[in-house]
Parts: C-alpha cells; sequence; structure tokens
C-alpha cells in the first residue's frame, strides 16, 4: 500500500468525530448545540458526563497512535526509499491530528487536536510525552482549566523532546509547528482565560 493512500487513511481515521458520534447514540443531541459547542473530548466530558468524556479522550488518542505505530510499518516503502519511514510516521501523525481538527464529516469543523496529538507522540515521543503531561495534568488538577493544560503542553513538548529526545531536528520543527496549531485553535480559550470567563472542567 503505497504511503500517500496511507496519509489519506490516517487523515480519514482521524476525521471521525467521536465525541458527536457519542453525544449523538447515548443522548441524542448535537454537541456542536450544547457547553462550548466543540466536539472533543473536554466537551464530551462536561456535556455527556466523565466517562463518556473519557472514553472520547481514549478514542481519539488512538486515532493518533495507531496509525503513526503501525502505518509506516504497512507502507512497503523503506527507509531508503522516497520517505523514510521515521518522516512517514511523522506526516501520518500530522495527517490524523488534522483529520481530528479539520474533519470531512463535519464540515471540516472538528475538536482541538489535543487528544490525538497525544496518541501521535506515545508512539513518536513517549518520553517526552509523559513529562509533558505530567505537569499538564498537575496543571489541570490545580487550576481546572483544561485549555491552560493543553496551552502548556503545546509549548513544553517541543522543550522537552530537546531534552530528552528523540533528539529529531525535523521532529522538533514538527512539533513547534503542530503546537502552533493546538494554540491556534485554543484562541477563543486565551481570550477567556486573560477575561477569566474560560470554563472549568469540575
Amino acid at each position: 500500500m503505497t504511503f500517500f493512500v496511507l496519509l489519506l487513511i490516517a487523515y480519514l481515521i482521524g476525521s471521525i468525530p467521536t465525541s458527536f458520534i457519542l453525544g449523538k447514540l447515548l443522548r441524542g443531541i448535537d454537541l456542536r448545540e450544547h457547553g462550548s459547542r466543540n466536539v472533543g473530548a473536554t466537551n464530551a466530558m462536561r456535556v455527556l458526563g466523565k466517562p463518556v468524556g473519557i472514553a472520547a479522550l481514549f478514542v481519539d488518542a488512538a486515532k493518533g497512535f495507531f496509525p503513526t505505530l503501525l502505518f509506516p510499518l504497512i507502507s512497503g516503502e523503506s527507509a531508503s526509499g522516497f520517505v523514510s519511514q521515521e518522516n512517514q510516521a511523522l506526516c501520518i501523525g500530522l495527517a490524523a491530528v488534522i483529520g481530528h481538527i479539520f474533519t470531512i464529516f463535519l464540515k471540516y469543523k472538528g475538536g482541538k487536536g489535543v487528544a490525538t496529538g497525544i496518541g501521535v507522540y506515545l508512539a513518536l515521543a513517549p518520553k517526552a510525552l509523559l513529562l509533558t503531561f505530567s505537569i499538564c495534568l498537575i496543571l489541570v488538577a490545580s487550576t481546572r482549566y483544561v485549555s491552560l493544560g493543553s496551552l502548556t503542553g503545546a509549548i513544553l513538548l517541543p522543550i522537552f523532546l530537546l531534552l530528552v529526545g528523540p533528539r529529531s531536528l525535523l521532529l522538533v520543527i514538527f512539533t513547534v509547528l503542530l503546537g502552533g496549531l493546538v494554540i491556534w485553535r485554543h484562541r477563543e480559550n486565551i481570550k477567556r482565560l486573560v477575561q477569566g470567563t474560560e470554563s472549568k472542567i469540575f
């Protein structure tokens, strides 16, 4: 199977709107009309409850993890081919995150990319992810602002990549760009954080 076909499949997998589907199946509601009106796991947790939100988080992370980990192995193109396996993994992970943010199934209006990004980095850089996630989890637990944790993670992850690896310049550049995309998707949250009107998770 060619690399470009796998890129498309990764995008489509990332595009599956987990929280939206759960909202329709479990409560018969459209998450785009409730809470923050976002179709990500955080809004699912607020509107549908913690168990459903946590389930959505794990599924969204899996959308990034499995394609990033497995697709380069089945692409049929060796490291000396058109694209190395390392770079394939980066591109496939990016495709999955873009799919989550710009889902074709909801007119390109999806989540904010954090959960799927967690899955991508669990495959690419687990040590750096663990350090970043630990700090963000403490921050969210103490402030109850998920958005603040997500924004902090977008800033810290490239730093931890440089500290604990893998020390790949391309991966760091990819992470900075992806972090910028996550921050851009949180631009309304940033405004609410500054104004003191951001919703807390509990």
